[in-house]
């Protein structure tokens, strides 16, 4: 049985971007439906090798039957831990597609979309404890308004934090219709949408950890890439962009690089070509690519 993904975003672009050897090891952290990684696995010879991530148990039911390959249930800021385990210390290339994938958005149950009515939940790993419903109704009023105006990036957080905790008092907030009556004076005809998704974007970064996992894989990444192997990483919101475009440029998320004398200073990776977007009519038949940034970045 395997679940109902969408096409992957880029795919064409975020594959080239890899520069693939026929007998290169490769590194899918992202692997969803696996449509990266049957692209990747069209251009490795018999000698190439392929591992992938996913910690969403869902994704296990699109395994590749292919002795190349390898798929490991395990969250992306694990990767140099488990390449290890599995005997490759260096690859040649690794990509990543951040963000929620269509599975998870279509499926109810789960949580993630802003569509449905449905328990507050958008666990991208099941197992994990935390999930929307103990951000909602367990984070004292500052934590709150931290992940709302750190990751929603909204103006309004301390109000919408201060009516969250007034209203759970009452009763709990379970379900996501439950937390849109609450927010509903926020939510103006026009901008309903945009503000829901900027509010559920913020709950879904704080449950899954998803800048503190960025950080921790990206800043393993040059440690792990061979000598000019390649790194193409897809982003679909201004936080992991930036992030990722930081690190490319001076190998640190904050702050200025130490400069020698001369004013110069060493960096991990460079850049590769500018910031790829996927054209019009990649939107028309992708709703979910119209917010995608792919970056593309060399070992030095």
């Amino acid at each position: 049985m395997t679940m109902e993904y969408h096409n992957p975003v880029l795919l064409k672009e975020t594959v080239e971007g890899l520069n693939i050897k026929p007998d290169g090891i490769y590194v899918d952290v992202t692997f969803g439906g696996g449509g990266h990684s049957r692209e990747i696995l069209k251009h490795l010879g018999a000698k190439g090798k392929l591992f992938a991530f996913d910690q969403d148990k869902d994704a296990l039911l699109n395994t590749i039957d292919d002795e190349r390959f390898t798929l490991i249930n395990e969250n992306f800021r694990y990767i140099k831990r488990f390449l290890r385990f599995y005997g490759a210390k260096q690859v040649d290339g690794i990509l990543a597609d951040f963000g929620v994938s269509s599975h998870q958005f279509d499926v109810a149950e789960r949580g993630f979309s802003t569509r449905f009515e449905a328990d507050l939940d958008m666990r991208m790993n099941q197992d994990d404890s935390l999930s929307a419903y103990h951000v909602v109704n367990d984070y004292e009023e500052e934590q709150i308004k931290r992940v709302l105006s750190q990751y929603g990036e909204l103006r309004q957080a301390p109000a919408m934090a201060r009516d969250i905790v007034e209203a759970r008092r009452d009763e709990p907030i379970k379900t996501s219709e439950q937390l849109k009556a609450v927010l509903k004076r926020f939510l103006n005809h026009k901008k309903e949408n945009k503000v829901l998704a900027q509010i559920y974007q913020a709950i879904r970064i704080e449950v899954n950890q998803e800048i503190e996992a960025l950080k921790e894989f990206l800043l393993q990444t040059p440690e792990i890439l061979v000598k000019g192997g390649r790194l193409s990483m897809i982003s679909y919101h201004s936080l992991e962009d930036r992030l990722a475009k930081r690190f490319i440029r001076n190998g640190l998320f904050e702050g200025e690089p130490e400069r020698d004398v001369f004013g110069n200073f060493e960096v991990p990776l460079k850049k590769v070509g500018g910031l790829i977007v996927p054209t019009k009519e990649e939107i028309k038949l992708n709703n979910r690519a119209r917010s995608a940034k792919l970056r593309i970045a060399e070992k030095l």
